[in-house]
This record gives C-alpha cells, sequence and structure tokens, in this order.
C-alpha cells in the first residue's frame, strides 16, 4: 500500500496503544504459570499476534474474553508443526529460551525480515546451560530439543540486544541449577531489562542483579498466575508525541510517567528541543513550536532514533546522535533508510559507524521506501504531515505494532489518500 501525506495541522486527544513489549513479556509469563491469568488491554498486532499463534501451538490455552486476554499456562506439548514467529524478534528469541523446557524438538521458523536479525549469540548462550539447539544449514530455522535445563554460569555480550538477556531471564526459573549470567561487554537497552524483571516480579519471580547490571543471578522457582494490566506504549506513541511538536496540538492519554520503558525520555529530548509541553493527570499535551537542533545519546532508547531524526530535521541547526549502531540491525538497516530518505526529500545528512548528524531544513516532495519497516513508516508519516508530498511505500507495515496508525492519523485531521484514494 501507498500512502501520501499532505501538509495538515491537527488537533485532537487520542489513546496511545497498549505495549508490546509488556504485552509479549506479560504473555509469555503467562505461559510458564499454572492456572489461569488475566492480561487486561493487551496490545492486537501482527508481532503479539505471533506470540499468540506460537504460544497455542505449544499447549497454551488463550482466550478473549472483553479487553481481556485469559491464558491458561503451565502444560507445555509438543507442538505438531514448525512454529512460525513472523518478523517478531522478541518472540523468536524469548521462544528459543522457553522452547528448552517444551518436550520435543522445536522448529522456529522467522519471518522475511527477521531472518536478516541474529540470533546466533543467543544460541550460543544456550548451550552453555545444557540447550541442544542449533541454527539449520540449509534454512533459516531455529531448532530447540526440549530435554529441560541444567543451568549454570554463562557469560553473554550485552551490547548486541537486550533480548537475549531477556530471554535467560524468563526461563531461568526451570533450570535445576539455577543461572548466572556474567555480560562481557557493557549492557545497552538497560530499560527493556527492568521491563523484563517488572514483568517476572508480577508472575512471582524474583531475579538478583548487580549494582552495576553485569551480573544477574535466577534460581530455581515457580510462576504464579497474576491479573496483569498493559500499559500504554511509549515507543508507539512517540510518533504522536512528535506529530503535535511539528503540526498543530495532540493530547496523547494512557501513557503513565513512571513507566519503566526507556522511550519515556522523549519528553525530554523535545523539552531540550523547545517543545510546549504539559503533563496532565492522566495525558500529555504536546503544541508545536520551533525547534532547535539537539546531541543525545539513543543507545539505551535506540527505537526513538526514527522520531528524533524526524525532529531533527523540522529544527533549526544540525543535530547529532550517537550510539546508534544497534539501529543497523532492527526490522530494515535503519540508519541507512534514515539517511536515503532524508536525503531523498532534500536534507543534509552525515553518516558515521555511530553517529548520524541531520541538518533541519525545509524538505521537498519524495517516494520514501519504508524498507517494509513499521518505525521508518510512522516518522517519515509524521514529517508529511510537517511538510506535505510525502508518499510511503509499503505502509502497511505499520500492522506490526501499530495496526490503527492511519486511522488515527486522519481522525486527528491529518490528510492522506491510501493508493491514491
Amino acid at each position: 500500500m501507498k500512502v501520501t501525506i499532505y501538509k495538515s495541522e491537527i488537533d485532537g486527544s487520542v489513546r496511545a496503544p497498549s505495549s508490546k513489549s509488556y504485552t509479549i513479556r506479560a504473555l509469555m509469563c503467562a505461559a510458564m504459570a499454572s492456572g489461569e491469568s488475566r492480561i487486561q488491554f493487551a496490545l492486537d498486532s501482527d508481532d503479539t499476534g505471533a506470540t499468540i499463534n506460537v504460544l497455542r501451538q505449544v499447549g497454551v490455552r488463550i482466550d478473549q474474553e472483553g479487553d481481556s486476554l485469559l491464558v491458561n499456562g503451565g502444560m507445555f506439548c509438543e507442538a505438531q508443526r514448525d512454529l512460525y514467529c513472523g518478523d517478531s524478534a522478541t518472540t523468536l528469541r524469548f521462544m528459543t529460551a522457553i522452547a528448552s523446557i517444551i518436550p520435543g524438538k522445536t522448529r522456529l521458523v522467522p519471518g522475511p525480515s527477521l531472518i536478516k536479525r541474529p540470533i546466533e549469540p543467543l544460541i550460543r548462550v544456550l548451550r552453555q546451560i545444557g540447550v541442544n539447539c542449533y541454527l539449520c544449514e540449509n534454512e533459516p530455522v531455529v531448532t530447540v530439543e526440549g530435554v529441560g535445563l541444567k543451568g549454570g554460569l554463562v557469560n553473554l555480550e550485552g551490547n548486541v540486544s537486550s533480548q537475549y538477556l531477556s530471554a535467560l531471564l524468563l526461563v531461568g526459573p526451570f533450570a535445576e541449577e539455577g543461572i548466572s549470567i556474567r555480560l562481557s561487554s557493557p549492557l545497552q537497552s538497560k530499560p527493556y531489562i527492568l521491563m523484563t524483571m517488572e514483568c517476572l516480579k508480577e508472575f512471582g519471580i524474583d531475579i538478583e542483579f548487580s549494582n552495576d547490571f553485569n551480573e544477574f543471578s535466577v534460581i530455581k522457582q515457580l510462576f504464579r498466575p497474576a491479573d496483569y494490566v498493559v500499559e500504554g506504549d511509549w515507543s508507539s506513541a512517540s510518533y504522536l508525541l512528535a506529530l503535535g511538536a511539528v503540526s498543530g496540538k495532540i493530547e496523547v492519554e494512557n501513557l503513565q510517567l513512571e513507566s519503566m520503558q526507556g522511550d519515556k525520555i522523549l519528553l525530554y529530548f523535545m523539552r531540550e528541543m523547545g517543545a510546549v509541553i504539559e503533563e496532565k493527570r492522566k495525558s500529555i499535551m504536546v503544541k508545536s513550536s520551533g525547534l532547535q537542533a539537539i546531541k543525545v545519546n539513543l543507545e539505551d532508547c535506540i527505537d526513538l532514533l526514527p522520531t528524533m531524526a524526524i525532529l531533527a530535521a523540522t529544527a533549526t541547526g544540525t543535530s547529532e546522535f550517537v550510539g546508534i549502531s544497534r539501529a543497523r540491525i532492527k526490522e530494515s538497516n535503519r540508519v541507512a533508510a534514515i539517511v536515503d530518505g532524508l536525503s531523498r526529500l532534500g536534507l543534509e545528512v552525515v553518516e558515521e559507524r555511530d553517529r548520524l548528524k541531520i541538518t533541519g531544513n525545509e524538505p521537498h516532495s519524495a517516494i520514501i521506501d519504508s524498507c517494509n519497516d513499521h518505525r521508518i513508516a510512522m516518522a517519515f508519516a509524521i514529517l508529511g504531515m510537517k511538510t506535505g508530498g510525502i508518499t510511503i511505500d509499503n505502509a502497511e507495515c505499520v500492522s506490526k505494532t501499530f495496526p490503527g496508525f492511519w486511522g488515527v492519523i486522519k481522525d486527528l485531521g491529518g490528510q492522506i489518500t491510501r493508493n491514491g484514494k
């Protein structure tokens, strides 16, 4: 689908979608807890749908009841067919670890864009604790033999993906000897580990960790069913908040200021750039204003890179973003996608290995390749509302985390056409 965005001034309120990361973590925890858990306000998206489908295939009963999912877990069974994880890296990585406690041989199949994203470091570390798992030679399939989890001491890189560490923390309570984890490099995206531990605690699991977040310890223990409420997603809300900063006024509900989510730091970044922000009891209001360039490190909130890049494109001066190298191994090479898109719009962009410099200016019309990446599509849509004349290819990819995105934009006053209509 092609979506063309015209210059628009928005004014309205919107509820931020539920958190994808918390939804998937809660589903995994509920699946490992014996009994019924209730997950309220779970996100309905491609990624969360992939998680639900995979869990159902290994014996977890998941039913919809109103705005809740009822999950009956604790009784895994052998998968009768390959588990397709779609393009959800979280689903593939978490299930690779959890498959070690599922009877039989589990084959996990990634979707087209997920094939390009690394999983070998997780396979190597699982082997250290007695898991027989491997990446097939002639096909991009992860195979795990569920013969139980011995546990022990593992060494893990902390600067590739926090999802590897989260996967170990999730399955660690089943290890006969428990699991002790030492990071061989500094942890990046620490907020996601805090989110994992917060969710685990809701389901009865305690994690010990060092003050410097370089060592973690998980003893053998039981998951307990829980009633879990999924909070709003600061990553998805970043596009809505940025929209208010560049094109009118917006009030975003369903966001918790005390959230563990690292992307809530966007509010600080936007204030530093000169955005007008008002925090209310149950919502955040943002009004458009003249933005100024900013220099920030994004290594702990790497998913904000597309949003920050778009804000920088409208700001006065040259913004500088460091700590961006891991953005190259997301759903797309996001650094390359941003450079390509902004260059097509006539903006000055300087790319280095771990640094991106963007000089704000008046973009001209262009067709943007989303690279089938939801965050690239949504970010450039926001820029299109400010400047007009931006067409996004493969715009349907937003369904990965924010299926209602285009409808929300239209309801807020955004002028868009889909496939020329």
